[in-house]
C-alpha cells in the first residue's frame, strides 16, 4: 500500500504543480483532494505554460489515471474551459481522468455570495479569488450542498432551484439586485445559462466512486500520488484563521478527500519556496516592503495564476516552515525559485521570537547568509551550485532536520536538481 503526498507548506503558489507533473511517471495514479478553482498549477514544458485549476497535474501523461476526489469542489465553466485547452494540445482527457460523485459543484450563485459576503467585510475582507469556493463549502457543511452526483437524478432541476431560491431570498433581503451582478462579463443569469450547459458537458465523464478505485488500487500494489492546493499555513483549522481557505490543506485532507487509509500514506514532500509569497490580506511576519519586495515580485513573477494579484514577498520563515513540516509529517523537502535569488548579495531568513505563536506578525529576527551572485538556472547537477548556496540549503536542513531531495532553479519542467535518489 503506497500513497505518496505533495503538499504546499506556505500560502500557497509554490510550485506544486511542477513537482506533481515530474512525479508523475513513477505512478499509477495522480489524485486531487481538496480546493477548487482558486487553485493555479502551472506546468511549463516545451516552452509552452499550461496552468490547471481543478484537474490534477498528472493529466498530461496519457498513461496515468487522474482522479478528483470528494474533497474538492467543482465549477463546470471552469473545469469544461480547462479541457478545451487540454484538447487543444491534443489530450483526451475523457481517457483517463475520474470525477468522484460526491465531489460538490460550486453553482452561479455560490460566485455570487462570494462577491456579496466580501464587499460586506468592507476594509476587513479576507481576499477571497471570488470563486464560490467558500459558499460552496459552506453549503456543504449546512448540508445542503449538491454533489455531482446528485445531477444524474431525475428532479435535479427541483434540487437546482430549491437551493438557488434559498440564497437568492437572502440576496434579496440585501437589497442587491441578483441580475446586475456580473460573472465573468455576464449578467447572472447568462451566466447561469453557460454554467448549464458546462454542465451537461461535465456529466459526460467518468462519475465514480473514488473510494472503491482507491481502495482497490491499494490492494493490487499500486502507486498513488494525491496533490493538494493552496498551502498548509491556509488551512481552515490551522492557518492564519480567519485569513485561509476553506479545506483542508493539510495531510489530514488527504484521508477525508480522498477515503483513504492514514496508514497507506508513505512519503510527504513538503513544497516551498527559497522565500515566503502571499495573496490577499492576512497575518505576513516576514513581509517586505522595500525594493528587495519588488524585485522578488518581478524575478520571481509574483503574481495569481487564478487571479493574476500581486504576490506579497518576503523572506522563508524558517519557524511557519518548521510548523508545516511538524502539522504534515514531512519527509522530504523541495526548495522552489532558488534562482529568482540569484542576483542577491544577501538573503535572509526569518525567525520568530516566540515561536509558541507561529502567526506573531511582529517578533521576527533576520539570519543573514551571503548570495551566490551566481546564475543557477542552467545548472544540470546539484554538486555544480554555489558553495553558498548549498550552505544556505544546508542550514535549511539542519534547522528542519528534513532532508531537501528536489530543488527548482527554474520554470520548466527540466530545470529541478535531484539532490538524492527519490
Amino acid at each position: 500500500m503506497s500513497v505518496d503526498v505533495v503538499l504546499g507548506i506556505q500560502w500557497g503558489d509554490e510550485g506544486k504543480g511542477k513537482i506533481v507533473d515530474i512525479l508523475s511517471p513513477n505512478y499509477d495514479i495522480v489524485c486531487r483532494f481538496q480546493g477548487g478553482p482558486n487553485a493555479g498549477h502551472t506546468i511549463i514544458f516545451d516552452g509552452k505554460k499550461h496552468i490547471l485549476h481543478t484537474i490534477p497535474s498528472g493529466i498530461f501523461h496519457e498513461n496515468i489515471l487522474n482522479i478528483i476526489g470528494n474533497g474538492v469542489v467543482i465549477d463546470p465553466v471552469t473545469f469544461i474551459n480547462e479541457i478545451n485547452e487540454l484538447k487543444a494540445i491534443n489530450l483526451n482527457p475523457k481517457n483517463n481522468l475520474y470525477i468522484s460523485s460526491s465531489a460538490h459543484l460550486i453553482l452561479p450563485i455560490h460566485r455570487v455570495l462570494d462577491y456579496i459576503y466580501e464587499k460586506q467585510k468592507g476594509d476587513d475582507k479576507i481576499g477571497s479569488t471570488l470563486r464560490g469556493i467558500g459558499p460552496a463549502y459552506t453549503d456543504k457543511v449546512a448540508r445542503r450542498g449538491l454533489p455531482i452526483g446528485f445531477s444524474l437524478l431525475k428532479d435535479f432541476e427541483k434540487l437546482y432551484k430549491e437551493l438557488n431560491d434559498f440564497h437568492i431570498n437572502y440576496i434579496k433581503y440585501t437589497g442587491i439586485d441578483i441580475n446586475e451582478i456580473e460573472i465573468e462579463g455576464l449578467r447572472f443569469r447568462e451566466y447561469e445559462d453557460q454554467w448549464l450547459g458546462a454542465l451537461a458537458l461535465m456529466k459526460e465523464f467518468k462519475l465514480v466512486s473514488v473510494e472503491n478505485i482507491l481502495h482497490r488500487a491499494l490492494s493490487e500494489n499500486k502507486k498513488i500520488l494525491a496533490e493538494g492546493a493552496q498551502g498548509s499555513l491556509l488551512d481552515i483549522d490551522h492557518g492564519t484563521y480567519p485569513f485561509v481557505t476553506s479545506s483542508n490543506t493539510t495531510i489530514g485532507g488527504v484521508c477525508t478527500g480522498l477515503g483513504i487509509p492514514h496508514n497507506s500514506i508513505n512519503k510527504v514532500y513538503g513544497v516551498t519556496k527559497a522565500y515566503c509569497t502571499r495573496v490577499g490580506n492576512g497575518p505576513f511576519p516576514s513581509e517586505l516592503h522595500d525594493d528587495i519586495s519588488k524585485e522578488l515580485q518581478n524575478r520571481g513573477n509574483e503574481f495569481g495564476s487564478t487571479t493574476g494579484r500581486p504576490r506579497r514577498c518576503g523572506w522563508l520563515d524558517l519557524s511557519l516552515l518548521k510548523y508545516a513540516i511538524n502539522l504534515n509529517g514531512i519527509t522530504d523537502l523541495v526548495l522552489m525559485k532558488v534562482d529568482v535569488l540569484d542576483s542577491f548579495d544577501k538573503i535572509f531568513v526569518a525567525e520568530h521570537i516566540n515561536e509558541q505563536n507561529p502567526f506573531d506578525n511582529s517578533e521576527i529576527k533576520l539570519i543573514e547568509f551571503p548570495g551566490w551572485q551566481m546564475d543557477t538556472s542552467s545548472i544540470n547537477n546539484y554538486y555544480n551550485l554555489p558553495e553558498n548556496l548549498k550552505k544556505f540549503i544546508d542550514f535549511i536542513e539542519k534547522s528542519t532536520s528534513v532532508s531537501i531531495t528536489m530543488i527548482s532553479i527554474g520554470p520548466s519542467r527540466e530545470q529541478i536538481l535531484k539532490k538524492i535518489n527519490i
